[in-house]
C-alpha cells in the first residue's frame, strides 16, 4: 500500500503565500517524479508543476515565478512553495507521485486534495 500526504492548504490573502508538503509513505522502492495538480470549481485538473528525481522542474505558464517546487528524497516528501497568489490559484491541489515498487510495478499515486482559498 502506498499513502499520499498532503498539508499546507488554507485561505490567504492575494499576494500572501502559503507552502503545500506531501509525503509518501508505504511500499515503495523509489519515487521517479513527483508534481502537483490543482482543480478550480468547473474546471479540469492541470498540472501545476513537476520535479525529477534528480531535482529537474517544470512549471505550468502561469505560475511561473512565483511558485517554486523541491524535493527531499530521503523522506519522500515533496513541497510547493506558493507566493505572490492570485484568487486565480484558488483550487484543491493534488500531490501526484510515480512510484516504484520492488517487484518493478510502477504506480501513479495521488494525495486526497488540499484546498486552497484566495481571497481578493
Amino acid at each position: 500500500q502506498v499513502q499520499l500526504v498532503e498539508s499546507g492548504g488554507g485561505l490567504v490573502q492575494a499576494g500572501g503565500s502559503l507552502r503545500l508538503s506531501c509525503a509518501a509513505s508505504g511500499s515503495i522502492f523509489s519515487i521517479n517524479d513527483m508534481g502537483w495538480y490543482r482543480q478550480a470549481p468547473g474546471k479540469q485538473r492541470e498540472l501545476v508543476a513537476a520535479i525529477t528525481s534528480g531535482g529537474s522542474a517544470n512549471f505550468a505558464d502561469s505560475v511561473k515565478g512565483r511558485f517554486t517546487i523541491s524535493r527531499d528524497n530521503a523522506k519522500n516528501t515533496v513541497y510547493l512553495q506558493m507566493n505572490n497568489l492570485k484568487p486565480e490559484d484558488t483550487a484543491v491541489y493534488y500531490c501526484n507521485a510515480q512510484i516504484q515498487r520492488r517487484s518493478g510495478l510502477l504506480l501513479n499515486a495521488w494525495g486526497q486534495g488540499t484546498l486552497v482559498t484566495v481571497s481578493s
